[in-house]
């Protein structure tokens, strides 16, 4: 009995020290690996058997050549697998570790799941894998000259298996932003704007070709939607123009002499038909020109029907007044013997 009591103790044992890298990567990696070196400076030692991967490209977006003091610039990251990037069947999920070293202050809006890293609470990190592998932060500048700032910044690219395995990647980036005054005012404007910094697969990167497959594709695909649009546009057209077509010949054949126009319509019946087209007319036009104003698309399934939805609204709009014209000219139509009876 104690043997099997000390083996259910062992297993557990073993279950919870498995699971111990895999619970703190989930929030974000601890500020040492395994090394105790800085994971932020040397890499991750659980990922992909602790060796780097130009899978995993790194970038940072905004990052000034030189800083102002108490200034506030704001950057992007982007952490993603390079495969994923070129359209590939890669890794989605991401997070990051980024370090100013203590200099400066980062804050980040609520909503983009960032919290202060494990044991340096001056570094930032994800709280939470992120899908899309972009978050949005803001760094101040310190409140002084302290010199060139150098920056840290760790990215991982995972398969969401809840494991650090060989199908996980992750990459360094490392970059200094100058002291105010380093760079003269006198330098071009283009030296004074703010740079992408990016480590990674090259291809990835910049190179992102595309297959002659995939060429193919997209034009079959532009040719299939040119003749899809331009079918619509063509059948709605004809169809509104038989309509008004017909509508001008019931008009014309109406006020020939040997016709009496529209049947007779009693005034009683009248005016709720009169109303309720009226104000069939009003809310069609209403939702009409308020569709046609908005900027905001209506889509369903991927496909957007803002503009049928506004064409049909003005058609309903104008088909219901023309039923208001016709109630009045029914209503003063003089009534024959066989509209009393």
């Amino acid at each position: 009995m104690g043997l099997g009591a000390d083996r259910i103790i062992l297993m557990v044992a073993s279950f919870v020290l498995l699971a111990i890298p895999t619970l703190a990567m989930h929030s974000g990696p601890a500020a040492l690996n395994s090394n105790d070196e800085l994971t932020v400076e040397y890499g991750c030692s659980c990922h992909n058997n602790g060796a780097p991967s130009d899978r995993a490209v790194v970038m940072i977006t905004g990052v000034p050549l030189m800083y102002e003091v108490s200034k506030t610039y704001n950057f992007t990251i982007t952490v993603a697998d390079s495969l994923t990037l070129s359209g590939g069947n890669g890794n989605s999920r991401a997070g990051f570790l980024l370090s100013s070293n203590a200099t400066g202050e980062f804050t980040w809006d609520p909503t983009e799941e960032i919290r202060q890293a494990l044991d340096r609470p001056d570094d930032i990190s994800h709280s939470d894998t992120d899908d899309d592998g972009v978050w949005m932060i803001s760094w101040m500048a310190p409140n002084e000259d302290v010199g060139p700032v150098q920056f840290w910044l760790a990215g991982n690219s995972v398969d969401g298996g809840g494991i650090p395995d060989e199908m996980d990647y992750w990459n360094l980036l490392s970059f200094s932003i100058n002291s105010p005054g380093a760079i003269s005012d006198t330098e071009s404007a283009s030296t004074l704007e703010t740079r992408t910094i990016s480590v990674g697969t090259y291809d990835a990167l910049f190179l992102l070709e595309k297959s002659p497959e995939e060429i193919e594709q997209e034009r079959q695909d532009e040719i299939s939607e040119r003749v899809f649009f331009a079918g619509n546009r063509f059948f709605w057209t004809s169809l509104v123009a038989l309509i008004i077509g017909a509508v001008l010949q019931k008009e014309i054949l109406e006020r020939r002499p040997d016709q009496r126009g529209p049947e007779y319509l009693a005034v009683e019946l009248a005016y709720p038909q009169g109303f309720r087209r009226a104000v069939f007319s009003a809310v069609s036009f209403f939702f009409a020109t308020r569709w046609m104003a908005s900027e905001s698309p209506i889509t369903f399934q991927g496909v957007d029907f803002s503009g049928f939805l506004t064409g049909t609204a003005f058609f309903v709009g104008f088909w219901a007044a023309y039923g208001v014209y016709r109630t009045v000219l029914s209503a003063r139509q003089d009534p024959n013997p066989g509209d009393i009876m």
